[in-house]
């Protein structure tokens, strides 16, 4: 009899690529300790990771390589735009656009 419940605890990860372009892609994906190593090697190179069980969990039913369904594209955009707003990148208008906001209200 297999013990499900470790299963269950077991840490998953997933990395993404995304070139600015197309769609992004699964470029890593592991359970146990395949997941510690990618965790590892995204905290190592400062990418922010973000934890998400169940995105997690529908990620690792896609294959290397596969990109993320269009289901997904809104929701990754966000967390892509998310980190980048934590890196300090924003869009060549940002302080324009905060402006103008600041403007009207």
């Amino acid at each position: 009899m297999k013990d499900e419940s470790n299963k269950k605890n077991e840490r998953e990860a997933v990395a993404l690529s995304f070139d600015g372009h197309s769609a992004p892609t699964v470029s890593a994906s592991g359970k146990g300790l395949l997941a510690d190593e990618i965790i590892a090697i995204a905290q190592e190179a400062g990418i922010h990771i973000h934890k998400d069980p169940h995105l997690s969990d529908f990620l690792q039913r896609l294959e290397l390589g596969e990109e993320i369904p269009k289901e997904l594209y809104l929701l990754i955009a966000e967390l892509i735009a998310f980190a980048y707003m934590l890196d300090g990148k924003f869009p060549d208008k940002w302080d324009n656009m905060h402006q103008k906001i600041v403007e009207e209200v």
